[in-house]
């Protein structure tokens, strides 16, 4: 690892660099210049320090994203103290396991989790903080009465002359060090405390500034709509981009896809983070239905006219994303290869990535100029990545990797982290995929997911639900095993079946299996649909919780 910069020197320096630059807006509203966001981070540091935090010590953060969950999350690890993001789409149980199992000593929390919490079941916390103005929700410290009632008393003591780029000096944290603990979503049951090193942090930013640095320019505008207590979307919505000196918006209400196309219109992101379900639903929705027309179709079979035709779709739905985007990177889950092909036909800036919480997250990415359609990248610089298998261009075997942005383990679980991590330090993912002679990384599914056919042979959910999720009056769907037989359960897309009858809808989803069927080999064809009234339960990645369906 070049320790040229350490991780809080990054964020040292994004500061000083662009002091009185814009830095962080809750979307349609309050905005924080770089200064602000220092200001309030050392009255927090002055609170940490005379409530008697220790460095080492765990500070737990949960709630919407938010300009104030961006400061509380830096000022916990420029500190030197261990961050702990929790999903704020997790119940108030998992919130309380979480709280307890870290140790944390504070909490800080939005406005509706604060309602949702029981403290009571959380005996060691010492304090909860309100995320929105940083009032006291809860005290069980004199110290941290003292240090909220009198921090502005404090921070005038501390700087007569008021507070000044030079005064900005925080934590030289050390590439082994824990900087924080990240609970993964999962879909299997509860969810592991994954400690990522600053080394981690580190290596996920320092590729994200050599890659994507040169391409997104200090100043310009990106959009944090992915939560920010997944480390997807804190490693490249949010750090990357306050480090970049980027200005940040927060979508800190719930994501709709109407909010999410107002937030793409106004804000006009410099680059695109997203996954796959924001994609699908905005090219289903606003994009299909204007070029799926008779018309349409009669123009791009047309060699004279197709080219410009697709130039003038792509700017269409560039637009969608709000115009200025120098690509959309995609990631969290499989792309349908439907939307993939379409947005690569019209030379639209679509890439993918792959990673997961335990590389904090990256581990392969393609800038879209270098993208292979169906892929979701190369190994990044600073990691290895092996395939598994004795011909990984053709037999799909388990993912493996190693490198800079591995974790250090799971927390106060060693035996999930011998289960992890072999003895020669390779990170075993679950997850299989082939690899092509330049390096490109083709997933197949996860491990845990495949299915056995009747007579043994390898099944691949993921990739039979990728090609019903394309038909007719389909959202989405999940595959599952019933015996020898395979079952696609399907939520309908509303909008589509609007006017049906339940007898019409039936038979269009039969004519959907046959038509499926015929493109699948025997032991993969499905023998029955079952339509379902709601979607299905999802993890906050927008992945289906597999494991509630199972039965």
């Amino acid at each position: 690892m070049d320790t040229g910069s350490t991780f809080n020197r990054y964020i040292q320096q994004a500061i000083i660099n662009n002091w009185d630059a814009d830095a962080l807006t809750d979307f349609q509203g309050a905005t924080l210049q770089y200064h602000d966001v220092a200001r309030k981070i050392e009255k927090l540091h002055i609170a940490f320090l005379n409530c008697g935090i220790q460095k080492g010590d765990k500070i737990a953060i949960c709630g919407r994203n938010s300009s104030h969950w961006a400061v509380a999350f830096l000022a916990t690890l420029t500190y030197g103290a261990v961050a702990v993001p929790i999903l704020h789409e997790f119940n108030a149980e998992q919130i309380h396991n979480i709280v307890n199992h870290s140790e944390a000593r504070l909490l800080f929390v939005g406005d509706f989790i604060a309602k949702e919490i029981d403290a009571e079941q959380m005996p060691r916390l010492e304090g909860i903080i309100n995320m929105p103005d940083f009032s006291l929700f809860l005290s069980r410290s004199e110290q941290l009465t003292y240090a909220r009632e009198h921090l502005n008393m404090m921070f005038g003591s501390k700087y007569p002359m008021a507070f000044r780029k030079e005064h900005v000096h925080y934590h030289e944290d050390q590439p082994e060090e824990l900087a924080l603990i990240n609970y993964t979503s999962g879909t299997t049951g509860f969810s592991k405390g994954v400690m990522l090193p600053y080394r981690a942090l580190w290596g996920n930013l320092d590729f994200c500034l050599r890659r994507l640095g040169t391409k997104v320019k200090p100043g310009t505008p990106m959009l944090s709509i992915l939560p920010m207590a997944h480390m997807y979307g804190m490693a490249i919505e949010f750090i990357f981009g306050f480090c970049n000196g980027c200005h940040l918006f927060f979508l800190n209400r719930l994501p709709s896809p109407t909010l999410i196309a107002q937030a793409f219109t106004e804000v006009k992101p410099s680059l695109v983070v997203a996954v796959p379900l924001i994609i699908e639903k905005i090219i289903r929705k606003r994009v299909f239905p204007k070029i799926q027309t008779n018309r349409m179709r009669l123009l791009l079979a047309m060699p004279v006219v197709s080219k410009k035709v697709k130039e003038r779709i792509c700017q269409q739905v560039y637009e969608a994303f709000g115009g200025q985007a120098y690509e959309v990177i995609v990631g969290g889950a499989p792309l349908s290869k439907e939307i993939e092909q379409f947005l690569v036909s019209i030379g639209f800036p679509i890439t993918v990535g792959y990673g997961t919480t335990e590389c904090a997250p990256l581990i392969s990415y393609s800038d879209w100029h270098e993208f292979s359609p169906g892929s979701c990248g190369q190994t990044l610089d600073n990691m290895e990545v092996r395939i598994l298998s004795n011909d990984p261009e053709n037999v799909a075997g388990e993912i493996v990797t190693r490198g800079t942005n591995l974790m250090l383990g799971y927390y106060k679980n060693d035996e999930a982290t011998r289960q992890a991590v072999d003895q020669d330090g390779w990170y075993h993912t679950g997850d299989l995929a082939t690899m092509d002679t330049e390096g490109h990384l083709y997933i197949r599914g996860r491990i845990k997911n495949m299915l056995l056919g009747a007579n043994g042979q390898n099944v691949y959910p993921e990739e039979i639900e990728d090609r019903l999720n394309s038909m007719p009056m389909v959202c989405e769907s999940l595959i599952v095993q019933d015996g020898d037989k395979l079952v696609a359960l399907i939520y309908p897309d509303k909008d589509e079946v609007d006017g049906f009858g339940q007898e019409e809808l039936t038979a269009v989803m039969e004519q959907n299996r046959q038509n499926l069927n015929a493109t699948l080999p025997n032991f993969s064809r499905i023998s029955r649909i079952e339509l379902r009234d709601s979607e299905f339960l999802k993890t906050p990645k927008k992945s289906i919780k597999r494991y509630l369906y199972q039965a």
